[in-house]
């Protein structure tokens, strides 16, 4: 099993910068593809970022591209999403996920982490 942690939420001003963190227990992490989603009040939870298991391959929804960047580091077992010129659509709970197959579909990921909160003022 993999258990997920987030951190690195928080509220930051329009054009601010946040870099969430997902600290993963488990043998079986950096086998895994992960992935980064988010969800709004009152909207589905979509599709941020996802990292293939070596770290080499990566993609991003249209709405963050050349904002966000996606990353891991297997040795500490940790993925991070890196958030840059931030606006105020990009305010929801982000959660981290790990699956067995590199989608963008939320429900191929198997375990979820709890989420940490994005807030941007504008």
């Amino acid at each position: 099993q993999v258990q997920l942690v987030e951190s690195g939420g928080g509220l930051v001003q329009a054009g601010g910068s946040l870099r969430l963190s997902c600290a993963a227990s488990g043998r079986t992490f950096s086998s895994r593809p992960m992935g980064w989603f988010r969800q709004a009040p009152g909207k589905e939870r979509e599709f941020v970022a996802i990292i293939t298991w070596s770290g080499g391959t990566t993609s991003y929804a249209d709405s963050v591209k050349g904002r966000f960047t996606i990353s891991r580091d297997n040795a500490k077992k940790t993925v991070f999403l890196q958030m840059n010129s931030l606006k105020p659509e990009d305010t929801a709970v982000y959660y981290c996920a790990a699956g067995n197959w590199y989608t963008v579909q939320a429900n191929q990921y198997d375990y979820w982490g709890q989420g940490t909160q994005v807030t941007v003022s504008a």
